[in-house]
């Protein structure tokens, strides 16, 4: 156990029991009513589902794909999925804190965590996508030393697995980070 804030935390890997907490956990940080309690909410963006428990489950059967968990008093109040390809690139997703505990600093701890993982797995470089509208969570992962590399990916429009835009003009932007220097240890 670790302190993190005011909270006290267990990081550990996902295993496939964990799949519906998973669910849960990133539904409830990014849609519906209950992601305006934290502040990556994307409610206003997206209706809809954010993921299911068929690609999480596909997720944890990847041997490419670590799951990094935090949790608290046994439930999962943290996750993000890592999965590293060749030639050393780790894709960092699915990343989401319990909207009651934004602000504790668990997601940077988090994130943190995730980048140790994918090194450990011989990953060089982090990359991942933020929808461009969400100025507060791009400059949130500036702080964290990812950088925008210009480059867009458009939103998958029509495809209800990824939710139901409430505009027409989302796209992501994909950030990346050197893991080659030492990130600040979570533990």
């Amino acid at each position: 156990m670790i302190s993190v804030g005011s909270i006290q935390v267990v990081f550990r890997s996902a295993v496939a029991a964990d799949a519906p907490a998973i669910v849960a956990l990133v539904e409830s940080a990014y849609r519906g009513d209950s992601s305006r309690e934290g502040w990556t909410t994307e409610a206003d963006l997206l209706a809809g589902q954010r993921t299911d428990l068929d690609e999480v489950r596909q997720k944890l059967a990847d041997p490419r794909v670590a799951f990094c968990l935090a949790t608290r008093r046994g439930e999962v109040v943290g996750s993000v999925c890592v999965r590293v390809d060749p030639p050393g690139l780790a894709h960092i997703g699915m990343f989401a804190v319990s909207p009651a505990l934004q602000r504790a600093g668990l997601g940077r701890a988090l994130l943190v965590e995730a980048e140790h993982e994918a090194a450990a797995r011989g990953a060089e470089v982090a990359e991942m996508t933020v929808i461009e509208q969400r100025g507060e969570l791009l400059a949130w992962y500036a702080r964290r030393g990812y950088h925008d590399t210009g480059e867009r990916q458009p939103f998958p429009y029509g495809n209800p697995r990824f939710g139901l835009p409430r505009r027409d003009d989302l796209h992501f932007v994909v950030l990346r980070k050197s893991l080659g220097v030492s990130a600040e240890p979570a533990r």
